[in-house]
C-alpha cells in the first residue's frame, strides 16, 4: 500500500511538474519570429531564452530547448573568442559587435548576441571551450509581445544618430516578469517596464527621473544603461546605473503604471565612463554588485551599503573622475566587456586583455 502512494505522489509530483512547464510555453507558436535585432538577453525558467529587440520594438521568449541540468559545468577558458565567432560566421574580427551574452541557469550553456555589420542579428551557442553553433532563429518555438509607445523608428538625436537602438537598452527576468529599460515615444524618455510571462498583452510602463551628480542636473531622458534586481530589507529593488555614472535604486513597489518615479541615487561613480553590465553575487551572507564599466575596472559594492546609504546625492561631483556616495572597490579587471553570474559561487567574463585578446573565461568569489 506504502509503494503504491509513493508511486502515485510521484507521479502527482511529475504531471504538476509537466503542467507548468506546458502553461509556460503553452502560447508558443513554431516558425520565424523575424527578429531585426538582438540588444539584450536574458534567460527564465525550464530554458526558456527572452531576447530584447529594439528594431521591432519587441521582446521574445525563445523555447532553447536546453533543459538538461548541469551544476558541474567546466570553467570556461575560451581566447580570442571575437575571432573564433567570426571565423565561424564566414567574416572578419571587423564585421560583428558582440551585444549581449547570457548564462541558461540549468545547464550553464553560454548564448551570445552578435550583429554583423550589414545589421544581421545572430544568437550563438557555445558547446564547451572548443566549439559552439548558431541557433536557427527561423525555426523555432516562441511567443512575443510588442513594446507600447516605443521611441520612434525614426527617432535622431541631436548629432543626428538614431535612438531607436535605445528601446530596449536592458533586459532582466524575475519573479515572472520581464523587466525592460529604455526609451519610450513620451517627453519623459526614460522609461522602465514589466511584462507578465507568459505574455497576455499587459505591461507596466513607468518613466524614471534621477539626479545625475556628475552633470549637476536632474535629468528624464538618459536611458538606463544596465540594471540589475536586489533585496535590500526585505524590499526588492531595481538597482540601475547610466553613463557618467550614477547609481541609482528604485523600490519595485513604486514602478506602477502610468507613474513617475524619482529614483534614489546613492553614489556617483566617476564621469566619462559608460556602466556595461552587472550582477548580483552572495557570500557568506552578504551580496555585492559587480558592475563593469567602459572605462574604469569593475566595481564592487556591498548591497547592505546602498541600503544603509541614506538620502540621495544631490549636489554636483566636479572632478571629471570624482566619485561620491556609496563607496566601491575596484576588483583587478579592466576592459571587462560582459559580467554573467555562471552559479552560485563563479561568474564569466568577456574580456578585452592588454594584448588585445578577447577572452571568455570564469572567475570565482574569492574576489567578494
Amino acid at each position: 500500500m506504502e509503494k503504491k502512494l509513493l508511486t502515485l505522489f510521484l507521479g502527482l509530483c511529475f504531471t504538476s511538474a509537466l503542467f507548468a512547464e506546458n502553461a509556460l510555453k503553452s502560447g508558443f507558436v513554431k516558425g520565424n519570429p523575424e527578429i531585426k535585432s538582438i540588444n539584450a538577453l536574458s534567460f527564465g525558467p525550464e530554458g526558456i531564452l527572452f531576447i530584447g529587440d529594439s528594431e521591432n520594438a519587441m521582446v521574445f521568449a525563445v523555447d532553447t530547448e536546453d533543459e538538461m541540468a548541469n551544476a558541474d559545468k567546466a570553467d570556461y577558458a575560451v581566447e580570442r573568442f571575437d575571432e573564433k565567432i567570426a571565423a565561424m560566421m564566414g567574416i572578419t574580427v571587423d564585421n560583428i559587435t558582440i551585444n549581449d551574452i547570457a548564462v541558461n541557469p540549468l545547464s550553464k550553456t553560454i548564448y551570445v548576441a552578435v550583429t554583423h555589420s550589414n545589421g544581421t542579428p545572430a544568437l550563438l551557442k557555445l558547446l564547451d571551450n572548443e566549439n559552439m553553433e548558431l541557433v536557427d532563429l527561423t525555426d523555432i518555438s516562441y511567443s512575443a509581445q510588442s513594446l507600447d509607445k516605443a521611441i520612434a523608428a525614426d527617432a535622431k538625436d541631436r548629432r543626428g544618430r538614431s535612438m531607436r537602438n535605445w528601446a530596449i537598452s536592458d533586459l532582466n527576468y524575475a519573479n515572472g516578469k520581464v523587466m525592460l529599460t529604455g526609451l519610450s515615444n513620451q517627453e519623459l524618455g526614460s522609461t522602465f517596464r514589466s511584462m507578465p510571462f507568459p505574455f497576455n498583452n499587459e505591461q507596466e510602463m513607468s518613466s524614471l527621473e534621477i539626479y545625475h551628480a556628475a552633470h549637476g542636473q536632474f535629468e528624464t531622458d538618459s536611458p538606463v544603461k544596465s540594471f540589475t534586481t536586489a533585496q535590500m530589507d526585505g524590499t526588492d529593488y531595481i538597482v540601475a546605473s547610466y553613463t557618467c555614472t550614477p547609481l541609482v535604486v528604485f523600490p519595485a513597489s513604486d514602478l506602477k503604471p502610468g507613474k513617475h518615479v524619482k529614483g534614489r541615487t546613492v553614489a556617483e561613480l566617476g564621469n566619462w565612463n559608460t556602466p556595461l553590465d552587472m550582477i548580483v553575487m552572495e557570500k557568506e551572507n552578504e551580496s555585492y554588485l559587480l558592475m563593469a564599466n567602459s572605462s574604469r575596472a569593475v566595481m564592487k559594492i556591498k548591497i547592505s551599503d546602498v541600503a544603509n546609504f541614506n538620502g540621495s546625492l544631490t549636489e554636483p561631483v566636479e572632478e571629471r573622475s570624482g566619485t561620491a556616495g556609496v563607496e566601491f572597490i575596484a576588483l583587478p579587471f579592466v576592459n571587462v566587456q560582459q559580467l554573467e553570474q555562471l552559479d552560485e559561487k563563479r561568474f564569466v567574463m568577456l574580456q578585452r586583455k592588454s594584448d588585445g585578446n578577447l577572452t571568455l573565461w570564469t572567475s570565482n568569489d574569492r574576489w567578494l
